[in-house]
């Protein structure tokens, strides 16, 4: 172990104070140890999600968003591992020195921006995610019109299209120049610089800090409360009422239940980052410590969603172990479908019950009448050959079959702070 900084030459001398030793120490920790674990972590199982969500079975509006979620939040991981991660391995190991003095320097530029535009899209489709849910929750007839695929797309497409126009101006925000040059390793070291419009004191007045808040926080953070404080009390009132719930309303409540979790995290691992933010702009004051905190903590909520889906989401689960463990204990053979395989009974209306998935064969109750799984008919036991269908004399049920209720557009389903100133 070293304690080791960097200067102007490139050469390395020791951390004299203990004080800049536990900043490098601290920052190795949180940075360079915890967030690239985690960050892996998160990468795999953002991964695992989209490649869950992804499956037919799955196919719905607010998966479609989750998807567009687990993107975003990966890209957001690897961008942060590259801005904080690697170099807080250097400064503290004197590892990746090439990374830290050459790479570094002329991709945070373009990294940069790109770490933003993540992190807008993720609160934003955040918000959107809540948005699905308050509309299938507590306005369930407008979910028909407002919660469909074709609709997630736009709300996502929508969603990059503001983030990007939004965090344009940050790819003139840094620049890369010359450091130095090391003559031991006989190399050109460069370094990462504020550019000219991000020393204007009106630029970072007015769009780094104000408009930062606004649209970052502020605003996204006060919909979520109320949305979520809406959602809320409609699932209380729907635990109560759970007996006289449908199969499908209680499925619903459940994935509301789920999503409130994730915007708990999401709550938890922010708020650290708003804290910083409004110590930085009412007061022109940052700490360190807490902005190295609050990094790893904006990357531990882009990692955790997986586990949330895992733990609440049941269907979502189920798939996971079909997909990936299929010799555990929720192993074996997954449908066509992908559903499960009880019965769905239905009434004839002469007090007879038949059920439609699990028989090949489903009789009528009309003298000689019988209906096959394939939709031939014969008569007195014999099939007959492509013969019309006489109308039923009776009343006629129609009950959807799997691959019908699974790919409609409302079935239940599962599912940075500013980085630090360059």
């Amino acid at each position: 172990m070293a304690d080791n900084t960097v200067d102007l030459n490139g050469t390395l001398y020791a951390v004299s104070d203990s004080e800049g030793r536990r900043a490098i120490l601290f920052q190795f920790v949180t940075n360079g140890v915890l967030l690239n674990a985690v960050g892996a972590l998160g990468v795999f199982g953002n991964v695992v999600s989209m490649i869950i969500l992804s499956r037919p079975q799955m196919r719905s509006s607010i998966n479609y968003l989750l998807i567009g979620l687990a993107r975003c939040d990966t890209v957001l991981i690897i961008t942060s591992v590259l801005l904080f991660g690697l170099p807080a391995v250097f400064t503290y190991t004197g590892f990746l020195f090439t990374y830290y003095f050459k790479v570094y320097p002329h991709i945070a530029p373009y990294v940069f921006p790109l770490a933003l535009i993540a992190q807008t899209v993720s609160v934003y489709l955040t918000l959107t995610v809540t948005l699905e849910r308050f509309v299938a929750v507590c306005h369930p007839l407008r979910a028909r019109s407002l919660c469909t695929y074709g609709r997630a797309r736009l709300y996502v497409l929508a969603v990059i299209a503001f983030s990007t126009l939004y965090n344009l101006p940050r790819f003139w925000d840094v620049r890369v120049s010359v450091l130095g040059f090391d003559e031991r390793r006989n190399t050109t070291l460069y370094m990462v610089e504020p550019s000219g419009m991000r020393s204007n004191p009106y630029y970072v007045k007015i769009y780094v800090h104000w408009l930062y808040l606004v649209f970052m926080y502020f605003l996204p953070f006060s919909c979520l409360a109320l949305f979520n404080a809406a959602i809320y009390r409609q699932v209380r009132r729907a635990n109560k009422e759970r007996q006289r719930l449908s199969r499908l309303q209680k499925k619903e409540i459940g994935l509301a239940t789920m999503l409130l979790c994730v915007v708990f995290v999401f709550f938890l691992c922010n708020i650290l980052a708003l804290v910083n933010n409004v110590l930085e702009a009412f007061y022109g004051d940052t700490v360190d410590q807490l902005v190295k905190t609050s990094d790893l903590l904006i990357t531990i909520n882009s990692s955790v969603n997986f586990i949330i889906y895992v733990t609440f989401g049941e269907k979502f689960k189920r798939l996971f172990f079909k997909l990936f463990c299929s010799r555990g204990p929720f192993g074996g053979r997954d449908s066509p479908e992908g559903g499960t395989h009880d019965d769905s009974v239905v009434s004839n209306g002469d007090g007879r019950n038949c059920s439609v998935r699990s028989t090949h064969v489903c009789r009528l109750g009309r003298a000689g009448t019988t209906v096959l799984r394939n939709g031939s008919a014969s008569l007195g036991g014999q099939r007959s050959a492509r013969r019309p269908r006489a109308p039923s004399p009776g009343p006629y049920v129609h009950y959807p079959a799997r691959g019908e209720w699974e790919s409609s557009e409302h079935k239940p389903s599962v599912v940075t702070t500013e980085l630090d100133r360059l």
